[in-house]
């Protein structure tokens, strides 16, 4: 293959059950198609977290945050943002609407007051027995079923863009939730 031809292949991407191949795209326009991919994953991303909102009336963090507490209660603040990769100030946003639909409460511990744990409470437990997963459908399986070696090439280079995009100092949750523009993530999507 001679190297002007390498440089207009088709970029063929294949995944579980899909696969599609770009048109030929000059190897110097990777950037057009790393950032058509990123707009694709935000817009399943904002549609599922749609599905999520309207089939159990939490958003996607609101949800990790409530499985957590039921998986690993009693749970502190900073515990819960160690489980979902939250900042503690976010993660009391979303707790504080959690406490206020009646889903957890939070107690002082009975052996150092100091310490302030969040329990789920009986409505919590069954919105997260009945709840769809917080991940897409079907993608936590899917990576699941792929070898160690590609998963941690995909989760090696989604880190590698973040970095890129010196984005690395934001905080995210594990479920990426897209807010309009111009409205503060903190008051539409926790």
């Amino acid at each position: 293959m001679a190297a002007d031809d390498r440089k207009t292949q088709p970029i063929s991407s294949t995944g579980a059950g899909s696969s599609t191949t770009s048109p030929l795209v000059p190897e110097e326009r990777f950037d057009l198609q790393i950032l058509q991919s990123i707009r694709r994953i935000m817009r399943a991303v904002d549609i599922y977290s749609r599905k999520l909102r309207s089939q159990c009336e939490l958003t996607a963090p609101q949800l990790v945050c409530l499985g957590a507490v039921v998986a690993h209660e009693p749970l502190t603040v900073s515990g819960i943002a160690q489980q979902v990769y939250l900042s503690p100030s976010t993660v009391v946003g979303i707790l504080d609407r959690l406490e206020a639909r009646g889903l957890v409460r939070r107690e002082r511990d009975t052996s150092d007051r100091r310490v302030v744990n969040t329990l789920a409470t009986q409505a919590g437990r069954e919105i997260i027995a009945q709840a769809p997963s917080a991940l897409q459908d079907g993608l936590h399986e899917a990576l699941k079923n792929l070898p160690l070696l590609e998963q941690a090439t995909i989760a090696l280079s989604l880190k590698r863009v973040v970095d890129l995009m010196e984005a690395g100092s934001l905080d995210a949750a594990p479920i990426l939730e897209a807010a309009p523009i111009g409205v503060r993530a903190e008051t539409d999507s926790r």
